[in-house]
């Protein structure tokens, strides 16, 4: 069943547990987040990045996404993840996506604002949840092409600021916020060291759900502690995608010279797949 971003995660809220949120950038992709959730009958957010229009474009991707979500035997949210083209957030929209994140980490707060705002407005007349980003959530050392722009920032300029954060929930009517507390998207080279205290400081001041970026690579604990501070909805896709590359490869390490269609390497890779989301979506319940 298909819903919106606010629908699936009020009772995550209410509840103080937190709600997985997967890049599906390919078919075998959306059927192991969406049968891992049927598995243990818990919502699932199922997510098309915008910088993933050079894997698949949204207009392939989209209708299986929105398709299965429909017959899900859970709810659905689809979601459009750092979107950072004005445009293609109301394509997705009008597609039927139920939720957008407008991405205007790197402008400035008053640009980001007015962009938001301006999102919101439209996507709430559409019944669209609408998640922004404050704070900057960086790509850890060697996870990736380096940014300039990013390396001169501290860790200060990053993070969240919590009256900054309530300030802009309060001018936008955003339904969600993700927040920069130590997180990084990509593979981490050691363990992040996230600052909790920052979580609460914003939980205790904005009443709409906080959303972790950057889950792949958190431990157990830390994300349980930051779900306990107040996260509801945690982004993950890195960890699960390498878990179906990893299998792929055991089996070729398993099975020497032997000849493998590629249906059969897909349904590997998505075996895999569905595994590691069912483990994430285990930890994030609690």
């Amino acid at each position: 069943m298909r819903v919106n971003l606010s629908k699936i995660l009020q009772d995550a809220q209410d509840n103080g547990y937190g709600i997985g949120a997967f890049n599906t950038p390919n078919l075998e992709s959306v059927q192991a987040v969406i049968a891992a959730a049927e598995n243990l009958n818990q919502p699932v957010i199922i997510m098309h990045a915008q910088i993933h229009e050079s894997l698949i474009p949204l207009e392939v991707i989209a209708p299986v996404m929105i398709r299965l979500a429909d017959q899900s035997k859970v709810e659905v949210c689809v979601h459009l993840d750092h979107g950072e083209d004005l445009g293609y957030l109301l394509h997705a929209m009008k597609m039927g996506f139920t939720s957008v994140m407008y991405d205007g980490s790197r402008l400035t707060y008053e640009e980001n604002l007015t962009n938001t705002r301006e999102i919101v407005r439209v996507a709430h007349y559409l019944g669209v949840s609408v998640e922004a980003e404050l704070g900057r959530v960086l790509r850890p050392e060697g996870g990736g092409t380096p940014d300039p722009e990013e390396a001169a920032l501290t860790p200060e300029e990053c993070y969240t600021n919590p009256q900054s954060a309530q300030a802009f929930v309060e001018a936008t009517g955003v339904d969600a916020l993700a927040i920069a507390f130590g997180t990084a998207h990509g593979v981490y080279e050691a363990e992040p060291c996230l600052d909790f205290e920052r979580i609460s400081a914003i939980h205790e001041l904005v009443d709409v759900p906080l959303v972790m970026h950057g889950g792949s690579g958190v431990s157990t604990p830390d994300f349980r502690k930051a779900i306990a501070a107040g996260i509801s909805k945690i982004n993950y896709f890195t960890y699960m995608s390498l878990a179906g590359g990893q299998a792929v490869k055991a089996y070729f390490d398993q099975n020497p010279g032997r000849d493998l269609r590629f249906d059969e390497i897909a349904e590997i890779g998505r075996v895999a797949m569905q595994a590691d989301v069912e483990q994430a979506i285990e930890v994030f319940r609690g």
